[in-house]
């Protein structure tokens, strides 16, 4: 599985390698802008993410604002039978406005409130079958 990490905490980018990276290889980026970069370039090379667990909140380009172009690339790159990746925004924020915004407005899989625990963390990989159960 590959899987992106966004966040402009560097503390948080490691938290989340830690629990991810025994199912799969984990790439960076520390803010959106950075984010679209290099989910595009794996889109281009036939290395699409299967995973992008997305903050909500950073500098440069927020995580709404990229997960809008994501889901844009993916539409330009649109190969057969390839489904969408899953993406999981993950924020302090839990109110419902911005809870709404994620699913409806960005179009995120999921939503994961921090602190983001192993055990909800792995469970959502299991609810979405990027792992067995």
């Amino acid at each position: 599985m590959r899987i992106l990490i966004v966040d402009d905490e560097f503390q948080n980018r490691m938290l989340l390698e830690k629990y991810l990276a025994k199912y799969g290889e984990c790439d960076f980026a520390a803010n959106g802008q950075e984010a679209v970069e290099v989910f595009e370039f794996g889109m281009e090379e036939g290395a699409p993410y299967d995973l992008v667990c997305m903050d909500i909140m950073m500098p440069i380009m927020d995580g709404q604002s990229a997960l809008e172009h994501l889901r844009s690339i993916e539409d330009k790159h649109r190969r057969p039978g390839r489904k969408e990746t899953v993406v999981f925004m993950v924020s302090a924020l839990d109110t419902e406005e911005h809870v709404v915004k994620a699913f409806f407005r960005g179009g995120c899989t999921d939503y994961l409130t921090k602190p983001v625990t192993q055990a909800k963390l792995i469970q959502k990989l299991k609810d979405y079958k990027l792992i067995p159960d």
